[in-house]
Parts: C-alpha cells; sequence; structure tokens
C-alpha cells in the first residue's frame, strides 16, 4: 500500500460535475466554496519551496481537479486541495449520508468526552490544541506534539518513538495537508486514534479502510458565511456559521 493510497481514495469519491466558485487564502485558513453550496476549509501552510503544480486562479474549475492538490508538494497550493476536498465531504447533505452526527461538546470542549476513557492511558495529541492538557489531566502520561513549538511541546519528529506506545492519539487534519497523516495513521493503528479539526475531511473510508477510530470535523450551516468570516483569521468565528459534528465511537 503506498501511502498516496489515503488521498487517492479520499479523492476519488468526488463527483466531476461539482465546480469551484470562490477560493481564498488568508493568513490562517485556506477556503474554497461551490454553488452546492459549500464551503470547505483547511489550515493555510505557507510553504512554497515546489513549484505550483497549476496557476492560481481556481474560480470555474472542478473541484476534483483541485481537490489533487491535496498531494502537492508545494504546502500553500495543499492547502488548497484539502479546502477543496473538504468542500465536497462538508456539504451538509453529504456528511449526512455519510452518517456524520451533531457533536455535543463546543470547540473549547473537544477533549471533554474523553476525560474518563483516558485516564491512567498513555496520551498523544499531535497539533498544539492548548485546551487539551485541562481536558485530559487524567492521562498517565501525555504528550503533545508539534512542528512549531510551543513551551512543553515535544518536536513532532517525536511521533516515530512515542505513538507506537500510545493507547490513544488525538491527530489534527491539519497533518493532511503537511502529508503526515498517513504515517501518523500507521504510528497509531493499536491506539484509539481520533482525527479533529476543521481540516479534517468527514470520509467515512478513514475508518473502514484506515483504521481511525473517529472522525471529528466541521459542517458549515452559512457556507457564504463561513467563507468570508476566515478571511482575516477568526477562527472563533467560524462557529456562528458551522458546527462541529462526528462519526465513530
Amino acid at each position: 500500500m503506498s501511502a498516496w493510497d489515503l488521498y487517492d481514495d479520499l479523492i476519488d469519491a468526488i463527483p466531476r460535475d461539482i465546480v469551484v466558485s470562490r477560493a481564498a487564502q488568508g493568513p490562517r485558513w485556506t477556503r474554497v466554496y461551490t454553488e452546492s453550496p459549500s464551503c470547505g476549509m483547511a489550515m493555510t501552510m505557507s510553504a512554497t519551496s515546489r513549484p505550483a503544480q497549476m496557476r492560481a486562479e481556481y474560480t470555474g474549475v472542478p473541484l476534483r481537479a483541485i481537490a489533487q492538490l491535496a498531494k502537492s508538494w508545494n504546502f500553500s497550493e495543499a492547502s488548497f486541495g484539502m479546502a477543496a476536498l473538504n468542500s465536497y465531504y462538508a456539504t451538509p447533505s453529504v456528511a449526512d449520508e455519510h452518517g456524520f452526527t451533531l457533536a455535543d461538546a463546543p470547540w473549547p470542549h473537544i477533549f471533554d468526552p474523553f476525560r474518563e476513557a483516558v485516564a491512567g492511558k498513555k496520551v498523544a495529541v499531535i497539533g498544539h490544541f492548548p485546551f487539551a492538557p485541562k481536558a485530559l489531566t487524567q492521562a498517565a502520561d501525555f504528550y503533545m506534539l508539534e512542528r512549531s513549538l510551543n513551551e512543553g511541546d515535544y518536536p513532532d519528529s517525536a511521533a516515530e518513538y512515542i505513538l507506537p506506545e500510545c493507547d490513544y492519539v488525538f491527530i489534527t487534519g491539519s497533518a493532511f495537508v503537511n502529508k503526515t497523516a498517513p504515517r501518523l495513521l500507521e504510528l497509531s493503528r493499536t491506539a484509539f486514534n481520533v482525527i479533529l479539526g476543521p481540516s479534517t475531511p468527514l470520509a467515512p473510508v478513514l475508518l473502514e479502510d484506515y483504521g481511525v477510530s473517529q472522525v471529528i470535523g466541521m459542517v458549515p450551516t452559512d457556507s457564504a458565511g463561513m467563507f468570508d468570516c476566515l478571511e482575516e483569521g477568526a477562527s472563533l468565528d467560524m462557529f456562528n456559521f458551522g458546527h462541529r459534528v462526528s462519526l465513530g465511537t
């Protein structure tokens, strides 16, 4: 199995007749909008050391073609690719058809439902979620891994050593943009693993074929409002235009 299989499976489910009507990249969030209506987002990653595969004007281009850019090593372009991919999966009717249901806890309390489950367990969180440590205090061992390090974080390279020993692993959806998602899932295959955050593709195939235990992401209730509110990167404003959903237990 190739690491690209995960991306190919996600892309292959996207219909060929959906066209992008708006696309934009802000300092924190990249967004792609279609007339479905739907708005998909992904964490903006600005690395452009590798050349782009496609011209930067995406309006009028098939959504599936833009989603292919999720495989780009130009991470700025890959952010558009994942946002396009998420624009399909976060379409309310699609998410509903795939079995996603409204999640109970609001975003700052996203880890709260796991408080008791992680008691006495070894837990890793991939991505700097500032509210995770307080929610998961009952864990016997707690590790937060991050590429852009904050005080107390483990470098992301520690994943190779830490994740295979963990009972619970929480992975940020932005790992799909920088291509670490396939390896992180492989390293956490014996754990209860959760992919979470607005960059997360709401795709059942993650649970069916890639060993993911639970997927938690965002579905817009006002796609146009969601697209516009994230221009300057105000993350909490997104919850005025959408809600969290989950699949898996």
